[in-house]
């Protein structure tokens, strides 16, 4: 960290002289404070060959952009996407001479050619100090430019064109935070407080309600947390895993976040759960880094734990209640019997899961219907409709167990009626889950999870037009 700290420096002492070289003080900037004067000042800095002046530049523009209100950001941002294209006539050009002369190097000359100039701006801004996370904050704002586009009268050009200055900034992130630079650090008590709130902060799974219960989630022996960090955004995780260290696999989260609870000796641990992963940067959306964060905490639970032996996680179920809702106003339901919409009615009823009469009614038809929902709704795409769902099978973990009532928070009740589930990471079937996933769609399930499926549901084939 002091190696990069140095260089920050240095780019500090680069653009402090970069200043004089383009004549432009922090003063100056001042009467620069709408988005067009702004784009100029980009114009100027994707012109410029000099380091120190483009350091200077860059620094300046993301000063000005952060101080500028929420509406003239989406102006700007709107503007470098409409007039940071590529270069039309040179890409025809290019096209011409590849055609004649179908060589690497004219291949070379083409794909330069065809690179939006927004790609260059944002390689440029990125010399500042600081550079990176303030362009992870401009994606961001990006992603309301996007929302606000939406709409029955959306201009289609100009959507595209933001769409194509987002694909910009995910292309070349996907660059910068490849796994190659992250570094995972374990998070304990000892971790400065500063990093410590932000684990507060960014928690999206199982809210942290404070100082207190972060503590019980990261200091007891039988509990750990791991984050991803890139040495461009050093006090930033990226993304965070908590995990519980326990004698068998969990089939609720209550007792994992309970305040008063029996501690777990360390050697009579055998199995990991992923209890919670949050990505921290939205700007950073459609970059991964999930998958190498839990493959690479499995690795080293089971260097440091040898009694472990199952490493699973206890995941919510974010488009289950949304999905069961519109089975049962449908005329066709493809995931339900007649009977099991009946028997769901209870659901609507306040305290539901609290009467054991009605609970165990529900979970009659409301376990089938969750064996129905992973096993066979499907996307446009032809994948699983739940997106924790895609995320784990895509990384080459099983479908464990459907469990009833593992979250009756009033989050988890809301969701999923409730449901939470078990994703098992098998190290001798991962690789062999994730390729027929990733090639035929398979959902790899236990035997317990497709014995749940009912045997008299409509075709697989009307399930996925339905959602298509």
């Amino acid at each position: 960290m002091a190696a990069i700290s140095f260089f920050g420096d240095l780019l500090q002492t680069i653009s402090d002289r970069g200043r004089d070289l383009i004549g432009i003080g922090r003063g100056d900037l001042a009467s620069r404070a709408n988005a067009q004067e702004l784009i100029k000042l980009c114009e100027d800095l994707i012109s410029r060959r000099g380091e120190a002046s483009g350091v200077a530049l860059a620094r300046l523009i993301l000063e000005r952009y952060s101080s500028l209100a929420k509406p003239e950001r989406l102006v700007f941002l709107q503007g470098i996407a409409t007039v940071f294209g590529a270069d039309h006539e040179a890409v025809d050009e290019a096209i011409a001479a590849y055609r004649r002369d179908p060589t690497r190097a004219a291949l070379g000359v083409l794909h330069e050619a065809a690179e939006p100039r927004s790609q260059e701006l944002i390689r440029r801004l990125n010399l500042a100090r600081n550079g990176t996370l303030a362009l992870v904050r401009m994606r961001e704002d990006l992603f309301a430019l996007r929302k606000a586009l939406r709409g029955d009268e959306a201009d289609h050009v100009l959507v595209d064109a933001v769409d194509s200055l987002d694909s910009d900034f995910e292309h070349l992130f996907a660059s910068w935070f490849n796994r190659g630079f992250l570094v995972l650090r374990h998070i304990d008590w000892t971790t400065p407080a500063h990093i410590l709130e932000k684990i507060i902060r960014y928690e999206a799974v199982h809210e942290i309600a404070g100082w207190d219960e972060l503590r019980r989630r990261i200091e007891p022996s039988d509990r750990r947390c791991f984050a991803f960090f890139h040495p461009a955004l050093q006090d930033e995780p990226l993304i965070f895993v908590e995990v519980a260290l326990t004698g068998g696999i969990a089939p609720a989260i209550a007792p994992i976040l309970a305040h008063e609870r029996e501690l777990l000796p360390t050697r009579a641990a055998t199995t990991a759960i992923f209890y919670s992963i949050s990505n921290c940067q939205k700007g950073l959306a459609g970059v991964t880094f999930g998958n190498f964060l839990i493959k690479q905490v499995v690795e080293d639970l089971a260097r440091e734990i040898p009694s472990l032996k199952t490493f699973v996680t206890l995941s919510p179920v974010p488009g289950f209640s949304a999905w069961l809702d519109r089975e049962r106003r449908s005329d066709a339901p493809q995931g339900l019997t007649r009977d099991d919409i009946e028997a769901l009615r209870a659901i609507d009823e306040p305290g539901w899961h609290a009467d054991k009469a009605r609970a165990d009614a529900v979970k009659k038809a409301l376990i089938p219907a969750a064996a129905a929902y992973f096993l066979r709704a499907k996307n446009e795409r032809g994948k699983p409709l739940d997106p924790v769902a895609r995320f784990h099978l895509g990384n080459g973990a099983r479908l464990e167990r459907l469990n009833f009532l593992g979250d009756v928070s009033s989050k988890g009740l809301a969701q999923s009626r409730g449901l939470m589930v078990n994703y098992l990471y098998d190290l001798s079937a991962i690789e062999k889950n994730h390729e027929t996933y990733a090639n035929l769609g398979t959902v790899a399930a236990s035997s317990n999870v497709s014995r749940e499926l009912k045997a008299n549901l409509p075709p697989i084939r009307a399930v996925a037009l339905a959602e298509a």
